[in-house]
Order: structure tokens, then C-alpha cells, then sequence
């Protein structure tokens, strides 16, 4: 799912963009200028979108007992990794290696998002998202960011709702 088509590639759209299309998902794109020096993609995300970094969701990768698992949390606070293990009934979780992340997922570190990879991979996302009416989240790139509902994210990416998240 992570090679686009000439049509995609033309028309600017990433893999999570053309998922959530192709799922008729109501969802907004946000595009901002990536500065390469900034300490937390994030953060940035949130400063230049002019949304509470509890709004935006980072997505990371972990090993959950040798099984790769997405972790969706906001850019506000950190994974919890024992919360995350427990919540795909693991016992022990450590972060993903980042270039096993990127080949996995099809898209690179700060850019990673939840929807359209390469590999679907059990995905956890983290209960304070319920808390809005929308969330933002990569679409695939950096400076890219998609807005839509915490249940249609859920949804698509067949997600358990759990506290894995540490303000």
C-alpha cells in the first residue's frame, strides 16, 4: 500500500490520504512548512497548525514480544510502554528500531502515520483521544498532518482504545 500509483504520486496524495479517501472518511489535510532543526515533529505540528499539542497524536512504532505494534499518543506527553504491552496483552515492550519502523510502515520517522502502511500492524490508540471531536495525525509526511474523527481512526486501523499515553 505504500508505493503510490503514478495517478497518487501526481495528485500529491500519500498512502493515508488515499486510505481515507478510498474509505469515504470526512477528514481535513493540513500541510505546513517541516523545519528540518526542530527538536520535536510534534510540537511542530501543533505550533504551525495552531491546534492544543493535545489535539495532535504522534505515532510510534514498539516491539511488543517481538511483534511490531503501533502506538498512537498525543504529541503532549509520552508512551507509556507497559500500558502499551498490556493493552495488546503482551508482558514486555521496547521502541521499534527506527529503520525497521520506516521499512515496515513504508514511511519515514516524523512521518509516519497510522493509516495506509505498508504492513497493517496491531495499533493501540490512546484513550484521550475520545476526549475530541477530532484528532490530528501524520498523513504520511512531514509538514502533512490529517484531522478526523478518533472513532474513524479507531476504525480503520481495527485500534484498541487504552490509557497508553503519560502526560
Amino acid at each position: 500500500m505504500a508505493k503510490k500509483s503514478k495517478k497518487q504520486q501526481q495528485s500529491g496524495g500519500t498512502p493515508a490520504t488515499v486510505a481515507l479517501t478510498a474509505a469515504g472518511v470526512t477528514f481535513t489535510v493540513h500541510a505546513y512548512d517541516h523545519d528540518p532543526s526542530h527538536p520535536s515533529y510534534g510540537e511542530e505540528a501543533a505550533q504551525a497548525m495552531g491546534v492544543s499539542p493535545d489535539r495532535v497524536f504522534k505515532t510510534l512504532v514498539a516491539d511488543v514480544d517481538g511483534t511490531l505494534t503501533v502506538a498512537v499518543v498525543p504529541v503532549s506527553g509520552t508512551l507509556d510502554l507497559k500500558a502499551l504491552a498490556s493493552a495488546v496483552g503482551g508482558k514486555r515492550a521496547a521502541m521499534a528500531d527506527p529503520a525497521l519502523a520506516e521499512r515496515t510502515t513504508g514511511y519515514v520517522r516524523g512521518g509516519i502515520s497510522p493509516l495506509g502502511q505498508r504492513k497493517k500492524l496491531p495499533t493501540v490508540l490512546d484513550a484521550s483521544a475520545d476526549a475530541h471531536p477530532t484528532i490530528c495525525v501524520s498523513a504520511g509526511r512531514r509538514g502533512l498532518e490529517v484531522e478526523l474523527s478518533p472513532a474513524d481512526l479507531a476504525t480503520l486501523t481495527d485500534a484498541v482504545l487504552a490509557p497508553v499515553g503519560r502526560g
